[in-house]
């Protein structure tokens, strides 16, 4: 062998076998660690995407309000109280409920989550929703989500090719007047926007009064800060005034710890990180063991314990990086597939990679200073 190969990859690649199956357990670890990373990210941003697309400095809510599919209703006149505020520029209120969808090539019904507005320009930012505002305000047209899973019926295609779908909502005849895309996520599977009298038409229990979200647009220049705490002394306290930003946090906050799914994927994570760091110790700690004599002879021939333990970093080190990239490869591989099966916006990130090579890197190492332990009995008197 070269003098120029490090004795940490020496060890490492004595027993072959032994030096793949820690590759295989890091890499596994991995895959369970990123797949984990990559819902965590999938339910944060799908559950907000809907609400990102929704032009607002401001989002007035119930104080019961709790999460998208947890909604409390307020007062609309609340919501025009707001345009007494000195920075307010203008108000639009939404409306938000489940109802019957029916596919309209095999007729099976499923829940699709609807809102509506009143029909005006810019209370959302997504590309065709500001050009059908006519039809929408007509009775019985909606616009479907083609981001939406496929169990609502192949929508967009035969949009594309006939120039409308007809369907039903809540039993209730309904044409498709034009497409947009915000996509599936957890909490729903489709979605449609139509005008507030078409909203009040399919969702014939609501109450007109109420609404499920006030967006509160400020003049240029507005301090989104203070004008919420203007608005929060001047109103009663049965409506809760937060920034968009402060709305989406608290959307992300809920999903995380109000919810099981949050816990389990954190959970989930945890146990990754666990069984990719008791793979790397044994394997480690039975190499150091193996080597007991071979580690006593460097002790003896003047290795101190600190470079010994260099030597075994270096060594968690190298399994670290070997078993990370065939588990990144893999969960790439995941990813796409469960993107394919569910549309959720599952994506690998450079921070999300750069995180789980820095957790890997660590668990690795952590592991590798435990398994020193065992060095401390290699005693050079033994060798000789």
């Amino acid at each position: 062998m070269s003098a120029n190969v490090p004795l940490a990859w020496l060890l490492l690649v004595k027993l072959k076998g032994r030096f793949l199956t820690a590759i295989a357990g890091i890499a596994f670890a991995v895959i369970l660690a990123l797949v984990q990373l990559g819902f965590q990210d999938a339910l944060y941003t799908s559950i907000t995407q809907l609400y990102a697309h929704m032009n607002a400095d401001l989002v007035m809510i119930s104080p019961q309000y709790q999460c998208i599919i947890a909604r409390e209703t307020f007062p609309e006149r609340r919501l025009f109280q707001a345009l007494g505020a000195s920075e307010v520029a203008s108000v639009a209120p939404i409306y938000m409920e489940t109802a019957q969808w029916t596919n309209p090539v095999n007729h099976y019904e499923r829940f699709i989550f609807m809102v509506g507005f009143k029909p005006h320009r810019g209370v959302f930012d997504l590309p065709g929703v500001d050009s059908h505002l006519d039809e929408i305000a007509e009775p019985g047209r909606v616009l479907f989500d083609e981001g939406s899973r496929s169990e609502f019926g192949p929508i967009a295609r035969l949009f594309r090719e006939n120039g409308r779908v007809v369907t039903e909502v809540s039993r209730r005849r309904v044409e498709v007047a034009g497409l947009f895309r915000i996509g599936a996520s957890f909490a729903n599977s489709g979605q449609v926007i139509t005008g507030d009298m078409n909203f009040f038409r399919l969702a014939p229990n609501r109450d007109m009064g109420n609404v499920d979200l006030g967006l509160i647009r400020l003049k240029p220049g507005a301090d989104p800060e203070a004008a919420r705490a203007e608005l929060a002394g001047m109103l009663s306290g049965d409506v809760t005034v937060l920034t968009k930003k402060g709305f989406l946090d608290r959307e992300k906050s809920y999903w995380s710890h109000g919810l099981p799914i949050g816990f389990l994927f954190n959970a989930s994570l945890v146990m990754s990180v666990v069984v990719g760091a008791v793979i790397v110790y044994q394997i480690l700690y039975s190499g150091v063991s193996e080597h007991l004599a071979e580690y006593a002879t460097l002790k003896a021939i003047g290795y101190s314990d600190f470079r010994l333990f260099g030597v075994v970093l270096q060594e968690s080190l190298i399994l670290s990086l070997l078993g990370f990239i065939p588990g990144l490869l893999l969960a790439l591989g995941v990813y796409r597939i469960v993107r394919a099966a569910t549309l959720l916006p599952l994506r690998m990130t450079l921070s999300t990679a750069v995180a789980a090579y820095l957790g890997t890197a660590m668990m690795c190492a952590l592991a590798g200073a435990l398994a020193t332990h065992k060095l401390r009995s290699a005693d050079p008197a033994e060798v000789f």
